[in-house]
């Protein structure tokens, strides 16, 4: 463990890889407050090499301080591991404040452990509610949320989900989507890759896939007739599907073999993927960070889940939500033809600078007399 200078402010724990895309602009935004004094804990939730390392470096993230390597395994073996870690590196380091992004197990343990040691809870990407208690993730946010100190959304429907839960309207703020300001700092980098010439498809004439949410890969059948519906939408438009490891491991369990049209990559990394989305025709996806980027690239997004716990990508963005039979995609797909993207704006506060207002709001609780108030939302 890589001993930090004493009078940590700041512990940032992550371990997946949209928390990965999550942190890079906090990581900036509060080391250049308070350098060399920001321990970044990664849990190592996610372990493959195109999910962590090559996005570190694709997003321009600082080596970690700690390295957990939980791994894999059930969501109570994990989650364990995760408390037991994050127990002894946050004893030790006894931060001024721990910051938590997401909805992953990394975020609920250190939330928990935060807060056994005393320690306020920062919580990135707060009040999201997909309303579905069967998704991991919602129970993650439910947990996370209930013993932070301060709660930073992304989008109106956050605070409004918080001020019903009952929370203090004092502790939450709009601060906007920090995914948005890693998606603005890397897309200039991203568009001149032209990842998907490597594929064999152009600019506009090809769609692209991501799945691997429990409802879309874990039951044998619900993941046939995916595939079916995939391989009938790839005769008529080419697929680009960086294949998540669950889903490929579920995949190959079945004995389905790829069609010519609808392409099983290679997970991707960050700037390539951008570059992948940016040019796409559509985007089937049941990933939530998904539904954000081609909300904020304008392309038209087709989610396969009866709920979202993003909602402003549907009522501000290009998203549509299809619900959970696949055999809507696609009718769906040939509505959208050759259509030219709409033109909408954006979200309010998706500008690339939600992690420097996270890091105005830290600082006047760190440093109350010398920054500026903290600006609150209720």
């Amino acid at each position: 463990m890589k001993k930090r200078p004493s009078g940590t402010v700041l512990s940032v724990v992550a371990g997946a890889r949209p928390n990965f895309v999550k942190v890079a602009p906090l990581l900036r935004a509060f080391d250049a407050r308070w350098p060399r004094r920001v321990q970044f804990i990664n849990t190592g939730q996610h372990y493959d090499d195109a999910m962590s390392v090559a996005f570190f470096r694709d997003l321009g993230i600082r080596r970690p301080d700690v390295n957990l390597g939980v791994g894999s395994g059930s969501h109570a073996e994990q989650t364990a591991r995760l408390l037991v870690g994050l127990e002894e590196t946050l004893a030790k380091t006894r931060p001024r404040r721990v910051v938590v992004v997401g909805d992953v197990n990394s975020t609920m343990a250190a939330a928990l452990v935060a807060a056994k040691l005393q320690i306020p809870v920062d919580h990135v990407e707060a009040g999201l509610r997909s309303l579905d208690r069967d998704m991991p993730e919602e129970i993650n946010r439910l947990v996370t949320d209930s013993i932070s100190d301060r709660l930073f959304a992304s989008e109106p429907s956050g605070v409004e989900h918080l001020r019903l839960e009952g929370h203090d309207r004092r502790k939450i703020h709009l601060v906007g989507n920090v995914m948005i300001d890693s998606l603005v700092h890397a897309l200039p980098r991203a568009l001149p890759r032209r990842a998907f010439a490597r594929f064999g498809v152009e600019a506009k004439g090809y769609g692209v896939v991501t799945l691997h949410r429990p409802s879309n890969v874990d039951s044998p059948a619900g993941l046939r007739r995916v595939l079916v519906e995939l391989k009938r939408i790839a005769r008529r438009t080419p697929l680009l599907f960086p294949v998540h490891p669950r889903t490929a491991s579920r995949i190959e369990a079945l004995g389905i073999s790829p069609s010519p049209d609808l392409r099983m990559i290679a997970p991707l990394g960050y700037l390539d993927f951008l570059s992948v989305l940016r040019e796409a025709r559509f985007v089937i996806t049941d990933s939530g960070g998904v539904q954000e980027e081609t909300t904020f690239l304008g392309v038209p997004c087709l989610t396969l889940r009866t709920t979202t716990e993003r909602p402003v990508t549907v009522t501000e963005g290009s998203n549509t939500l299809v619900g959970d039979d696949p055999r809507v995609l696609y009718p769906l797909v040939l509505k959208l033809g050759g259509a030219r993207r709409r033109s909408r704006p954006r979200p309010r506060f998706w500008d690339g600078r939600a992690a420097e207002r996270v890091a105005d709001i830290l600082a006047g609780l760190i440093q109350p007399t010398t920054s500026r108030k903290a600006r609150v939302i209720g």
